[in-house]
């Protein structure tokens, strides 16, 4: 596979920055938006210099990773400085990286680029899913939040403080992000991808919740024909 040699620099610090993670933010998570994000830019029309960039980049000065929200992005700049990227190209990087995260729900993230309409969705894809629910696991785990509290209900939260404060379990975290996320995608590419993670989404929380309550007791088995 050809690669360009600015692309395949930024591929090796990417891995190098992610290699130790364990929140469901690792170099995978890093590489998986990456090809969707070089898919989602082909079909419609992103710059792909920037695209794959950003998709690289997209987490390094995470607040998720680094335990600081880093508003600077001190990280992603520096790296784009090691690859001697022109300014032109590293300030359009910056601007999408800025643009990708989900803030909460009561925050309105519209992008306001192509670019990052791309890098945001692709982000967006690997958060639902099979992907998104094992993620959504691993992170609560690595932060010590419980998978479930019955009588703690789901915050939707209207500001970034509130979100990024937030230590709510992990399935609330699927009414407060995850579940809404098919709906906020920017790219008809991208919706359409979105559309079967969705529904395994839902039917993954629908049996959760089932099993939780012991439901299946009255339904042994339950799925079998």
């Amino acid at each position: 596979m050809n690669i360009n040699p600015i692309v395949e620099k930024a591929v090796n610090l990417a891995k190098a920055y992610h290699s130790s993670d364990t929140t469901g933010h690792d170099w995978w998570h890093v590489y998986r938006v990456w090809r969707l994000a070089k898919y989602i830019a082909l079909h419609e029309g992103a710059d792909m210099p920037t695209v794959e960039l950003a998709a690289l980049f997209h987490d390094m000065d995470d607040y998720k990773i680094t335990g600081v929200h880093n508003n600077s992005l001190a990280n992603a700049r520096e790296a784009l400085k090691e690859l001697h990227v022109d300014n032109l190209t590293a300030q359009r990087v910056i601007r999408v990286i800025e643009e990708v995260s989900f803030r909460g729900a009561g925050v309105d993230t519209t992008p306001s680029s192509p670019e990052a309409c791309v890098v945001q969705d692709a982000d967006r894809l690997d958060a639902i899913g099979a992907i998104g629910i094992a993620r959504a696991f691993a992170y609560g785990g690595a932060n010590s939040r419980e998978m479930h509290i019955p009588q703690e209900k789901p915050q939707l939260h209207k500001s970034f403080d509130e979100y990024k404060s937030a230590t709510g379990s992990t399935i609330n975290h699927f009414y407060e992000k995850l579940i809404l996320l098919k709906d906020r995608l920017n790219t008809n590419t991208a919706k359409a991808l979105a559309t079967g993670r969705h529904e395994f989404l839902l039917e993954f929380l629908n049996r959760f919740l089932e099993e939780w309550e012991l439901k299946d007791i009255d339904n042994p088995v339950r799925g079998k024909k």
